[in-house]
C-alpha cells in the first residue's frame, strides 16, 4: 500500500470544482477525478438525467461501498418519486419486465440466481470455449486484413463479444445478427435519446422469451438450456427470471468487452513503449506480460467507468459524508483505480504491474460474473491483432477520437486504424 496524498490545509480554499459529464470530461475524465479524490472524495452531484447521487472516488471508500450490504442494488430503495426510477437503470428494462436480474436484486434472491448461472463462467468452461473465441477473432480479422484499414470498434471489438456471448447463451447463428443490431442501438444511443434503446430492449426481451419457449423442447449445451434445466429441477427460476437473466448476461457481457478491447488498443497506441514490450513478449511465445497487461489495461482505462447503481437502505457514513436512506451511490471505478493511495504511479501504464487489485470488474458479491470470459476475449483479441497486424497504427489524429457519452460505460465511438494489407 502507498501513503495517501496529503489533504489540502483546512484554511485553504480549494479551486472551483471541475465540470462533470460534458464532452470534454468524457474525453479525459481523469483530471476531474483526481480533483474529486483530493477535495471531495464522496461528492454529491446532479447527474445529466437530473437525479442527484453520491460519487465515491477513493479506492478505500470504493472498495468499502462495493461490499456494503446497506447499499442495495434494488431500485425500489430509491428515495426519488416512482417516475424518476426509470432514470437509474437500463432504459426500457422496467417496461419490458426485465428487472429481476443480478444488477437489480439483493440476497437471498441474488445468491440463488447467481448460483444458477455461475457454472457457465467457471474457468473450466471458459477454457473449453477458448478455441471458438480464437476462431471468431481470426474470422473478424480476415474480413479486413486485405484492406489495410478498418474501424476496430465496429468491425472487431463490437462483433467479437456479441457473437461469443450469443453462442454461450445458445442463440442460433442465423439470429445473431439481430442481436448485433439491437446491441448496436444500445451503444449508439447510450448517452442520448432513450427511445431507441428502449425499443431494442423490448425486441430483445420478446426474442429471448420466445427462444426459451423453443428450447424447452430441444435443450442443448448452452446457458439458456442450463437455466431451463435449473428451473425444471426445483430451483424456482421463473420464466421472467430466466428471460431477465439471459438479457442481462447479454447486455452486460458485450459492451464491457467492446470497451476493454477498444480502450486497450487505444492505450497501447498512446504508450508505444508498452506496446513494443507486449509485441516482443508475444513474439517470444510468452504469455505472462499479456496476462498482467490485461489487468493493467482494466485498471488504467477500463471499460466500466462507474459501477452500477446502489441505494442506501438506511442512513450511513461514507468517506466522512452522511448518506441518507434512499440516496443513490455511484462508485467511480475509474477514479478508484488511479488512486495514488493504492497504486504507485497510477497515471502510468505498466503492463508488468503485479500489485494490481483493481476494481475494474467490481468487488464483493456483485463482482462481474463474466470476468473470466471477458479476460479471455481481451487477451485473445489483443494478442491476435498485434501478432497478425504488427504495424497496426491509429489512422487519425488522437485528438479527433470521440468517446461515447453515458454514465456507466467508457468507450470509443470509433477507432480507425491502418496497417500493411495482408492476403488471407
Amino acid at each position: 500500500m502507498h501513503e495517501p496524498t496529503s489533504a489540502a490545509p483546512a484554511d485553504s480554499v480549494p479551486p472551483q470544482g471541475p465540470t462533470l459529464f460534458d464532452w470534454e470530461f468524457a474525453t479525459d475524465p481523469y483530471p476531474a477525478y483526481a480533483w474529486l479524490r483530493e477535495h471531495s472524495p464522496v461528492h454529491r452531484t446532479k447527474l445529466p438525467s437530473g437525479v442527484e447521487a453520491w460519487l465515491v472516488t477513493r479506492y478505500a471508500d470504493a472498495r468499502q461501498a462495493l461490499a456494503d450490504q446497506r447499499l442495495s442494488k434494488n431500485p425500489a430503495h430509491h428515495a426519488e418519486p416512482a417516475h424518476a426510477k426509470g432514470k437509474t437503470g437500463i432504459p426500457g428494462e422496467r417496461k419490458a419486465e426485465l428487472m429481476t436480474h443480478l444488477l437489480n436484486i439483493d440476497p437471498p434472491d441474488h445468491t440463488r440466481l447467481r448460483r444458477l448461472v455461475s457454472k457457465a463462467f467457471t474457468p473450466r468452461r471458459v477454457a473449453e470455449f477458448t478455441p471458438r473465441v480464437q476462431e471468431l477473432t481470426d474470422h473478424l480479422i480476415d474480413r479486413f486484413a486485405a484492406r489495410g484499414e478498418a474501424d476496430l470498434i465496429h468491425e472487431f471489438a463490437f462483433p467479437l463479444p456479441i457473437y461469443a456471448i450469443c453462442e454461450m447463451l445458445g442463440v442460433p447463428r442465423e439470429d445473431q445478427d439481430d442481436f448485433r443490431d439491437w446491441a448496436g442501438m444500445m451503444i449508439r444511443h447510450g448517452g442520448g435519446p432513450r427511445g431507441g434503446v428502449a425499443r431494442s430492449v423490448k425486441q430483445m426481451r420478446t426474442y429471448l422469451g420466445e427462444l426459451i419457449h423453443r428450447k424447452r423442447d430441444d435443450l442443448g449445451n448452452d446457458l439458456i438450456s442450463d437455466l431451463i434445466r435449473a428451473s425444471d429441477h426445483g430451483d424456482h427460476l421463473t420464466e421472467a427470471e430466466a428471460t431477465a437473466m439471459a438479457f442481462i448476461l447479454l447486455f452486460a457481457g458485450f459492451e464491457t468487452t467492446v470497451n476493454l478491447i477498444g480502450n486497450g488498443v487505444h492505450s497501447l497506441f498512446m504508450n508505444p513503449d508498452q506496446r513494443t514490450r507486449l509485441q516482443d513478449s508475444l513474439a517470444a511465445g510468452e504469455s505472462g506480460l499479456l496476462e498482467t497487461g490485461i489487468e493493467e489495461l482494466l485498471r488504467y482505462d477500463g471499460p466500466v467507468e462507474l459501477a452500477t447503481w446502489r441505494f442506501a437502505t438506511e442512513p450511513l457514513t461514507l468517506g466522512g459524508k452522511d448518506v441518507a436512506a434512499g440516496d443513490p451511490v455511484l462508485v467511480v471505478l475509474a477514479a478508484a483505480d488511479r488512486d495514488p493511495a493504492r497504486f504507485a504511479d497510477p497515471d502510468t501504464l505498466d503492463l508488468s504491474r503485479t500489485d494490481n487489485q483493481h476494481l475494474g470488474y467490481g468487488h464483493g458479491i456483485h463482482y462481474c460474473l463474466g470476468a473470466p470470459l471477458a479476460r479471455l476475449e481481451g487477451q485473445t483479441a489483443l494478442a491476435t491483432l498485434l501478432t497478425r497486424l504488427p504495424d497496426l497504427e491509429l489512422a487519425v489524429p488522437p485528438n479527433t477520437l470521440r468517446w461515447r457519452g453515458g454514465l456507466i460505460m467508457r468507450g470509443l465511438r470509433t477507432l480507425p486504424v491502418r496497417f500493411t494489407a495482408r492476403n488471407i
